[in-house]
Protein backbone atom coordinates (compact mmCIF):
# COMPACT_ATOMS: atom_id res chain seq x y z
CA UNK A 1 0.00 0.00 0.00
CA UNK A 2 3.27 2.16 0.98
CA UNK A 3 4.28 1.59 -1.95
CA UNK A 4 1.47 2.25 -4.31
CA UNK A 5 1.00 5.53 -2.81
CA UNK A 6 4.57 6.55 -3.42
CA UNK A 7 4.54 5.50 -7.53
CA UNK A 8 0.95 7.47 -7.69
CA UNK A 9 2.23 10.52 -5.70
CA UNK A 10 5.75 10.32 -7.93
CA UNK A 11 3.72 10.06 -11.35
CA UNK A 12 1.28 12.52 -10.69
CA UNK A 13 3.68 15.48 -9.47
CA UNK A 14 5.53 14.24 -12.78
CA UNK A 15 2.52 14.95 -15.08
CA UNK A 16 1.00 18.04 -13.12
CA UNK A 17 4.13 19.53 -12.59
CA UNK A 18 5.41 22.71 -14.33
CA UNK A 19 9.00 22.80 -16.26
CA UNK A 20 11.27 24.84 -14.32
CA UNK A 21 12.93 26.78 -17.33
CA UNK A 22 16.01 28.81 -16.93
CA UNK A 23 16.54 32.41 -18.78
CA UNK A 24 18.60 32.17 -22.17
CA UNK A 25 21.61 33.89 -21.17
CA UNK A 26 22.84 32.79 -17.62
CA UNK A 27 26.49 32.38 -16.06
CA UNK A 28 28.64 30.35 -13.47
CA UNK A 29 31.08 31.86 -11.50
CA UNK A 30 33.73 31.36 -9.05
CA UNK A 31 35.97 34.16 -7.26
CA UNK A 32 38.69 33.55 -4.34
CA UNK A 33 38.93 36.75 -2.49
CA UNK A 34 41.56 37.66 0.89
CA UNK A 35 42.00 40.14 3.00
CA UNK A 36 42.08 41.68 6.48
CA UNK A 37 39.58 41.36 9.14
CA UNK A 38 39.69 43.42 12.38
CA UNK A 39 36.97 41.69 14.95
CA UNK A 40 34.65 44.18 17.00
CA UNK A 41 32.44 44.32 19.77
CA UNK A 42 33.58 41.71 22.72
CA UNK A 43 35.33 40.06 20.08
CA UNK A 44 38.14 42.67 19.91
CA UNK A 45 38.65 41.93 23.41
CA UNK A 46 40.30 38.59 23.18
CA UNK A 47 41.77 38.77 19.47
CA UNK A 48 43.50 41.74 17.19
CA UNK A 49 42.96 42.12 13.43
CA UNK A 50 43.55 38.58 11.03
CA UNK A 51 43.35 37.73 8.05
CA UNK A 52 41.44 35.16 5.73
CA UNK A 53 40.60 33.63 2.54
CA UNK A 54 37.33 32.81 0.58
CA UNK A 55 35.99 30.37 -2.09
CA UNK A 56 32.78 31.80 -3.95
CA UNK A 57 30.92 30.46 -6.64
CA UNK A 58 28.00 32.42 -7.94
CA UNK A 59 24.82 31.83 -10.09
CA UNK A 60 23.04 34.17 -12.40
CA UNK A 61 20.53 34.47 -15.47
CA UNK A 62 18.72 36.94 -17.56
CA UNK A 63 15.27 36.03 -15.24
CA UNK A 64 17.33 37.30 -11.84
CA UNK A 65 19.75 39.94 -13.22
CA UNK A 66 20.95 42.01 -11.59
CA UNK A 67 20.88 39.49 -8.78
CA UNK A 68 23.26 36.86 -8.03
CA UNK A 69 23.20 33.98 -6.08
CA UNK A 70 26.09 32.84 -4.23
CA UNK A 71 27.62 29.81 -1.89
CA UNK A 72 30.62 31.15 -0.03
CA UNK A 73 33.22 28.68 1.76
CA UNK A 74 35.70 30.92 4.19
CA UNK A 75 38.11 30.58 6.50
CA UNK A 76 39.91 33.41 9.40
CA UNK A 77 42.01 33.59 11.51
CA UNK A 78 42.67 35.87 14.66
CA UNK A 79 45.42 35.79 16.87
CA UNK A 80 45.18 36.61 20.60
CA UNK A 81 45.11 40.20 22.23
CA UNK A 82 48.14 41.23 23.21
CA UNK A 83 46.82 43.25 26.30
CA UNK A 84 44.95 40.04 26.92
CA UNK A 85 48.60 38.12 27.21
CA UNK A 86 49.66 40.54 29.66
CA UNK A 87 46.54 40.91 32.02
CA UNK A 88 46.06 37.00 32.21
CA UNK A 89 47.16 33.80 31.97
CA UNK A 90 47.80 32.97 28.69
CA UNK A 91 50.50 32.32 26.44
CA UNK A 92 48.58 32.17 23.52
CA UNK A 93 44.99 32.18 21.89
CA UNK A 94 44.01 32.02 18.99
CA UNK A 95 40.37 31.62 17.45
CA UNK A 96 39.92 30.25 13.71
CA UNK A 97 36.79 29.99 11.91
CA UNK A 98 35.19 28.27 9.36
CA UNK A 99 32.21 29.64 7.77
CA UNK A 100 29.18 28.64 5.26
CA UNK A 101 27.96 32.24 3.56
CA UNK A 102 24.98 31.42 1.07
CA UNK A 103 22.99 34.47 0.18
CA UNK A 104 22.29 36.92 -2.63
CA UNK A 105 24.46 39.46 -4.27
CA UNK A 106 22.90 42.61 -6.57
CA UNK A 107 24.68 45.02 -8.86
CA UNK A 108 23.20 48.14 -8.69
CA UNK A 109 23.75 50.37 -12.29
CA UNK A 110 27.14 51.72 -13.17
CA UNK A 111 28.32 55.21 -11.74
CA UNK A 112 31.79 54.78 -14.31
CA UNK A 113 31.09 53.66 -17.94
CA UNK A 114 33.58 55.25 -19.69
CA UNK A 115 37.38 53.49 -19.91
CA UNK A 116 36.06 50.90 -17.09
CA UNK A 117 32.71 49.53 -15.85
CA UNK A 118 32.62 50.19 -12.32
CA UNK A 119 29.35 49.17 -10.39
CA UNK A 120 28.71 49.40 -6.55
CA UNK A 121 27.52 46.10 -4.84
CA UNK A 122 25.25 45.02 -1.89
CA UNK A 123 25.19 41.36 -0.35
CA UNK A 124 23.66 39.79 2.05
CA UNK A 125 22.91 36.16 3.71
CA UNK A 126 22.57 33.94 6.38
CA UNK A 127 25.68 32.29 7.91
CA UNK A 128 27.01 29.65 9.74
CA UNK A 129 30.06 29.19 11.45
CA UNK A 130 32.04 26.94 13.16
CA UNK A 131 34.86 28.72 15.82
CA UNK A 132 37.72 26.83 17.17
CA UNK A 133 39.57 28.53 19.88
CA UNK A 134 42.55 27.09 21.31
CA UNK A 135 43.80 27.84 24.51
CA UNK A 136 47.64 27.55 26.00
CA UNK A 137 48.41 28.76 29.33
CA UNK A 138 51.85 29.77 30.81
CA UNK A 139 53.53 27.09 32.20
CA UNK A 140 53.47 29.20 35.41
CA UNK A 141 49.68 29.22 35.77
CA UNK A 142 48.96 25.72 36.77
CA UNK A 143 46.36 25.48 33.71
CA UNK A 144 45.89 22.49 31.17
CA UNK A 145 45.69 23.70 27.76
CA UNK A 146 42.63 23.01 25.69
CA UNK A 147 40.04 23.36 22.36
CA UNK A 148 36.88 24.61 22.40
CA UNK A 149 34.78 24.43 18.87
CA UNK A 150 31.50 26.19 18.56
CA UNK A 151 29.00 26.51 16.27
CA UNK A 152 27.01 29.09 15.64
CA UNK A 153 24.53 31.23 12.74
CA UNK A 154 24.08 34.68 12.29
CA UNK A 155 24.26 36.65 8.98
CA UNK A 156 26.62 38.41 7.08
CA UNK A 157 25.75 41.73 5.35
CA UNK A 158 28.43 43.53 2.96
CA UNK A 159 28.85 46.12 -0.07
CA UNK A 160 31.80 47.45 -2.13
CA UNK A 161 32.71 48.07 -6.04
CA UNK A 162 33.08 46.00 -8.85
CA UNK A 163 34.86 45.67 -12.38
CA UNK A 164 33.30 42.50 -12.50
CA UNK A 165 36.29 40.19 -12.77
CA UNK A 166 37.76 42.30 -10.26
CA UNK A 167 35.91 43.50 -6.69
CA UNK A 168 36.89 45.09 -3.33
CA UNK A 169 34.37 44.52 -0.28
CA UNK A 170 33.82 45.62 2.93
CA UNK A 171 31.86 42.98 5.28
CA UNK A 172 30.42 42.88 8.90
CA UNK A 173 29.84 39.45 10.00
CA UNK A 174 27.37 38.96 12.82
CA UNK A 175 27.71 36.21 15.32
CA UNK A 176 26.77 35.87 18.93
CA UNK A 177 30.09 37.21 20.81
CA UNK A 178 31.99 37.31 17.35
CA UNK A 179 31.26 40.05 15.90
CA UNK A 180 34.00 41.25 12.61
CA UNK A 181 34.37 43.53 9.92
CA UNK A 182 36.65 42.67 6.59
CA UNK A 183 38.07 44.46 3.56
CA UNK A 184 38.54 41.46 0.70
CA UNK A 185 39.88 42.09 -2.21
CA UNK A 186 38.02 39.03 -5.01
CA UNK A 187 39.24 38.04 -8.73
CA UNK A 188 35.86 36.37 -10.24
CA UNK A 189 36.17 33.85 -12.90
CA UNK A 190 33.58 33.35 -15.62
CA UNK A 191 33.36 28.94 -15.36
CA UNK A 192 30.19 28.96 -17.74
CA UNK A 193 28.52 31.65 -19.86
CA UNK A 194 25.74 31.27 -22.13
CA UNK A 195 23.90 34.01 -24.59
Amino acid sequence: MKKAFLIVLFVSTSIFSQDFKLGEARGLFFSIGVGPKTPIGDFSATNDSGIGFDFTASYTDNQFLPVFFYAKLAYQTYPGSIKMYKNSDYASFTTNEFLILPGLKFYLPPVITDQVLLMPIVEVGPSFGLFSNTHVFKTTSGKSNFDELKGKFGFHIGGGFSMFLLETVLNYYFFPNNHALSLDLRVQIPVFVKF
